[in-house]
């Protein structure tokens, strides 16, 4: 206790806020040290996973860094004689009521904590909620946003983002039918077919698999549809298609292969 200029002052009044104060920046600093070295964002390839990584360390760093804020506080207050504990019963109390007029908040936010440590899905990705298909634009800990390929973005609360369709977690299928005529046989259509496919394979930019001709799939009214397919990288079948019809329809026109298409017979009465 020191006397200065007639006013009584307790060293242990200062000395001990600034222990706790200097305690808690220590503390912060070697658990963010502990964080960083756990999450080594630098090392991680994919843009969007970093993405994550960066949104879980960031959330993680914000709870420690409060926590031991309000820890620090309730220390110091102690020293001053403050009655703690009836402090932590009223924040219980505040809490609860603002838990209550946030709740909608504060599903979002836990949703939106598990989207993310879960991984189901990133940044880029293409998934489907209630019918609207879409790439994710933005992911946070609250919404979620989604634009289609007409450019309109939706923005979802993340608590409805219960049931998801993710289309960029497995490779795609690309899956062509084409239809010639009956006159041809089986053997020549399914040739020219094979070796087609033996040409293609490596031409194929978004190829993951080698094509391959399955067959006769359907024997229609006017034509023998035969299928090829091969998998592709996650969402370009559509492109890899296009390319396999304008090739398959390339090979048939070189042997003299005809596609049928449909024809109406008009017949004159007399």
């Amino acid at each position: 206790m020191v006397k200065l200029f007639n006013i009584t002052i307790n060293l242990r009044y200062i000395t001990l806020p600034l222990i706790y104060i200097a305690i808690g920046f220590v503390s912060y600093i070697a658990l963010k040290k502990i964080i960083d070295k756990s999450i080594k964002i630098e090392k991680i390839v994919q843009k969007s996973h970093q993405q994550r990584a960066i949104t879980i360390k960031t959330l993680i760093l914000n709870i420690i860094k409060y926590l031991i804020v309000i820890l620090c506080i309730l220390a110091i207050l102690s020293v001053y004689g403050v009655n703690v504990q009836s402090i932590v019963a009223g924040l219980g109390i505040t809490t609860a009521i603002i838990g209550l007029a946030f709740q909608d908040m504060a599903k979002d936010i836990i949703a939106g904590i598990s989207i993310i440590t879960e991984g189901q899905y990133d940044i880029g990705d293409t998934i489907e909620v209630d019918g609207f298909l879409g790439e994710v634009i933005f992911l946070g800990l609250k919404t979620t946003k989604i634009r289609n390929y007409k450019g309109a973005t939706k923005i979802i609360s993340n608590r409805y983002m219960d049931k998801v369709i993710n289309y960029s977690l497995d490779d795609s299928l690309a899956i062509v039918d084409v239809g010639v005529g009956y006159e041809y046989s089986a053997d020549k259509v399914e040739k020219v077919l094979t070796e087609l496919a033996k040409n293609l394979d490596g031409r194929l930019t978004d190829a993951t698999g080698p094509v391959e001709v399955l067959g006769i799939n359907n024997l229609s009214d006017s034509s023998v549809v035969y299928r090829i397919t091969v998998k592709v990288k996650p969402m370009q079948h559509i492109p890899t298609e296009r390319l396999l019809r304008k090739e398959i329809k390339t090979a048939l026109d070189k042997a003299n292969i005809k596609i049928p298409f449909p024809q109406i017979e008009v017949h004159h009465g007399e």
